[in-house]
């Protein structure tokens, strides 16, 4: 078993830093653009008075690194080459996002807004898998420049992790003589419907509450009459672009949906596993910079007239850290591996409780590095001169979004005692049928 990375992915890595440094630093460093980033970010980046939203010249320069990127080849690494990507893997792209990550705050890698200049875009490959003959010739030009850009609406008010216990309805209406679907209910954590042209709607359209068969992913034009953004939602980091949004008898034409009808949820998994294995590395990424910044400001410090570093109450904790870390390297690059050598369907029936353990251990590990080096750091640690509390409050977002840390430790405990996953069967023969606990 080889551990060592290719050669051609560290080349890729000497050439993203090349990049960075010739094309993405320079923009950062214009007019002032430093404030975006510095302890001015939150305000900067953020239009107070209208709902929160991001500011234009905030979201333009954000535009303007992805140009760069895109016409150096970067920014679609992970797309298939047929639709102008190289083909990165999800091991290549798990260790890009944890390399990038690890170089802290700056233009090149934004995690609060998914903005890198190696795009996260796992609407490609979902896309691509579920998409109909007929789906694909509609949509398929819009998807790959760019042109259809779509909110995600899974969650709803009452409804987050239970999501096959979701209120919104699709039922067929036809008009005009027409086939289509009335579509009526509540989204929340739409993210990005200030700029989204279609919501992917996922409405009960079969079955009983509780059923994963029987949820559809309808796709609805942003402007259709009763679509209606209620409000944004202020969060723990700032800007927002996370509205609620309500369908109030929203017509589209019967052929408005990806997939097949009832399948939608598989859909969904598709997404937040791509997702997770990406936010694992990154929380990885962001975790380690933490760790190597206390280090460095633990070896400098003197107070009493020697190094921090000499106390063990500084180094055991950033011990711990520092092992956790290396330990989820190895299993993130194992499961990403995994993920690679199996056909993208069967993720969720095959290793969706490693990419669980994954996503819900590294996420909580980031959090943890930056409190620690909140504490080593002192006063200044808790300042937002300091990176560690916007890392801290947007990592805390993803111990809640992708999935619950709580569901996700739920899963791994349905793939080791069998209610669920490849070992089902061989319980399912020593013990008969069981159900998971709820």
């Amino acid at each position: 078993m080889d551990f060592k990375l290719p050669r051609e992915l560290e080349d890729y890595l000497d050439e993203l830093d090349l990049f960075i440094k010739n094309e993405i630093q320079p923009i950062q460093d214009r007019d002032d653009n430093v404030r975006f980033f510095d302890h001015r970010r939150e305000h900067a980046r953020t239009d107070w008075d209208n709902n929160g939203l991001p500011r234009p010249e905030w979201e333009a320069l954000l535009a303007e690194a992805r140009q760069k990127a895109d016409e150096a080849g970067h920014l679609r690494f992970a797309w298939p080459k047929r639709y102008g990507g190289q083909g990165g893997s999800n091991l290549w792209m798990a260790v890009i996002r944890e390399h990038l990550a690890a170089k802290g705050l700056g233009l090149f890698n934004d995690l609060q807004t998914e903005h890198s200049v190696v795009g996260n875009n796992p609407f490609i490959v979902m896309f691509e898998e579920f998409a109909t003959p007929e789906q694909f010739e509609r949509y398929g030009d819009d998807v790959r420049n760019g042109r259809l850009r779509t909110g995600f609406g899974l969650t709803e008010p009452d409804h987050g992790s239970d999501a096959t216990f979701m209120e919104t309805r699709g039922v067929p209406e036809k008009r005009d003589g027409q086939d289509g679907w009335l579509i009526n209910g509540e989204k929340m954590w739409t993210t990005g419907m200030h700029h989204a042209n279609y919501i992917m709607t996922f409405a009960r359209t079969s079955g009983e509450d509780g059923d994963g068969r029987g949820i559809t992913c309808f796709i609805v034009p942003a402007d259709a009459p009763g679509v209606k953004i209620e409000e944004y939602l202020w969060t723990f980091n700032m800007p927002t672009d996370h509205p609620r949004v309500s369908l109030t008898n929203v017509w589209i034409p019967q052929d408005s949906y990806w997939g097949e009808i009832g399948g939608g949820l598989a859909i969904g998994q598709s997404f937040v596993h791509q997702n997770r294995i990406r936010q694992a590395a990154s929380s990885l990424g962001a975790a380690t910079y933490c760790i190597n910044e206390s280090v460095h400001y633990a070896r400098d410090r003197k107070p009493f007239g020697k190094p921090l570093s000499n106390n063990q109450a500084i180094q055991w904790p950033l011990v711990e850290l520092n092992t956790q870390a290396q330990m989820l390297r190895l299993l993130i690059r194992e499961t990403a591996v995994a993920m690679d050598e199996m056909p993208h369907k069967e993720v969720e029936q095959q290793i969706s409780d490693r990419v669980s353990m994954c996503n819900y251990i590294g996420n909580r590990l980031c959090c943890d590095a930056a409190d620690q080096a909140m504490q080593v750091h002192g006063g200044m640690g808790y300042s937002r001169h300091k990176a560690f509390e916007h890392i801290y409050r947007h990592h805390r977002r993803y111990r809640i979004t992708e999935g619950s840390e709580e569901i996700q430790i739920r899963k791994v405990g349905a793939w080791l005692f069998g209610y669920a996953g490849p070992r089902k069967e061989e319980f399912t023969q020593l013990h008969g049928p069981a159900r998971i606990p709820r």
